[in-house]
């Protein structure tokens, strides 16, 4: 198909496309602990039921943990085979009442389509589907398409599914759509990820709560060395004060303050954190945030000193760092600086590996080349992303050969993860027909490249 025919067969498909989309985000397939995971059985079977419609023959797979969807098709004679990564489990909503319109609703409002999942990652999904479904019988290469289903939850079966299912998947370019673009109108390639560490720290000061007044000031109350210790965590600058974690220079692009400020929606008057350029506290330098304390709320909190108090922090981790010792180092921090004796526990929650794409050589020009012809001429950006994607990691260690282009329907006012996520349509629209093209570009750079140097691995 020539490009022309190509964005003529996925403009036809758009509305299909959006409508199984939105059937798709009415789904609330989450994966947490606690959640009703019946209705993460129901997202993977409306998932194989998609892939069905492809033309691939599909399987609902699971190693334990949440089912997991593979579809696949094989290579015409002598073309590549790409693997299209994807996840359709969600985050969970939060406090309901900082939504607008229902999260499992999709409501269009300016342009936008608004529901948990609506891009991140259902739209993933879908920018899949509408390049298979341009092509039909077409399809100019061979296919797999994986969707996990517990990415939000940590992918604690993603390892053992891909062991268990390597040879079917096994491929040469892999297509992960769980990424952001730089702009809205600016496509981006994900270069790097940040890795992550959670964990819980507790303080112990009592056996049990004793009466404020009758003990507060000779007796430490549990929340307040909480806080103590949770304050050590960072310089008067809000550098992160952890011996021992990776940070370093990243590449150079321009963010100004005034957009990020808009982007993250900064109060007024409340200033940045850190110190160097934007780019790098956010790709390349450890973070350190407080995710939740487990203390007396306001509300029902009686006079009286709390004896224990419990935070669970999220900690990112720079290119080229080590969970494992990473989590070691901050464990020894807060051991090491625990206030007044009291008694510190540090519990590893999950961990997963950053990650460093070498984003170079003919199957990345061919996905630069397809998102210059979808964007209308606009070059696209290498970013870095100060997100997790942990399993990129053991793509690079299972595939060592695979070209891994790490691409996303996100934008910057996407609020994935947050209330009011939304897919910006007209870029969904970009997104769909830059993957259709790109399946076009990848068949003939290996076509260019020879028999001898495909490196074919199915």
């Amino acid at each position: 198909m020539s490009e022309s025919q190509v964005r003529a067969a996925v403009e036809r498909e758009m509305p299909g496309v959006r409508a199984d989309l939105e059937r798709l985000v009415r789904i609330p397939g989450i994966a947490f602990e606690g959640f009703d995971h019946s209705h993460v059985e129901r997202s993977a079977e409306a998932v194989a039921e998609l892939l069905r419609g492809c033309g691939l023959d599909v399987d609902i797979v699971r190693s334990g943990g949440q089912p997991a969807v593979i579809g696949r098709r094989a290579a015409p004679p002598g073309a590549p085979t790409v693997l299209l990564y994807a996840h359709h489990d969600v985050q969970p909503i939060g406090d309901r009442s900082l939504w607008e319109s229902d999260p499992f609703e999709p409501v269009e409002r300016d342009g936008r389509l608004y529901a948990r999942g609506a891009a991140d990652d259902k739209a993933g999904i879908m920018a899949h589907v509408a390049a298979l479904r341009a092509y039909g019988d077409a399809l100019p290469v061979g296919v797999v398409l994986f969707v996990e289903g517990e990415e939000e939850y940590g992918s604690d079966s993603l390892e053992r599914l891909l062991v268990e299912h390597r040879d079917e998947i096994a491929s040469d370019v892999i297509v992960i759509a769980d990424s952001s673009n730089w702009d809205v109108g600016v496509p981006a390639l994900t270069t790097s990820l940040r890795g992550i560490v959670n964990c819980f720290v507790e303080v112990r000061t009592l056996d049990h709560a004793v009466h404020s007044g009758m003990f507060g000031g000779a007796v430490p109350d549990a929340l307040t060395a909480l806080v103590r210790l949770l304050a050590t965590l960072h310089d008067d600058a809000g550098d992160v004060t952890v011996d021992g974690l990776v940070g370093r220079e990243g590449a150079s692009v321009d963010y100004s303050e005034d957009r990020f400020r808009a982007e993250a929606g900064l109060a007024e008057g409340v200033g940045f954190i850190g110190t160097g350029r934007i780019t790098d506290r956010l790709w390349t330098k450890p973070a350190v945030a407080v995710l939740g304390i487990d203390a007396p709320s306001t509300g029902e909190a009686p006079n009286a000193l709390v004896p224990a108090a419990k935070a669970k922090l999220s900690i990112r981790l720079a290119p080229g760092d080590d969970p494992k010792r990473a989590y070691a180092a901050v464990r020894a921090h807060l051991e090491k600086r625990t206030p007044w004796g009291a008694r510190v526990t540090v519990t590893l929650e999950h961990d997963g590996d950053p990650c460093v794409i070498d984003a170079s050589g003919p199957m990345f020009d061919a996905a630069r080349s397809a998102f210059r012809a979808a964007w209308d001429g606009t070059d696209p950006v290498d970013i870095g992303i100060g997100g997790s994607i942990p399993f990129i990691a053991t793509f690079q260690q299972m595939f060592p050969e695979a070209a891994i282009l790490v691409t996303g329907v996100e934008d910057p006012h996407a609020r994935a993860h947050g209330p009011n996520e939304s897919l910006h349509l007209g870029e969904f629209a970009r997104v769909c027909l830059a993957e259709a093209l790109l399946l076009g570009k990848v068949a003939a750079a290996a076509g260019q490249r020879g028999p001898a140097d495909r490196q074919l691995r199915v």
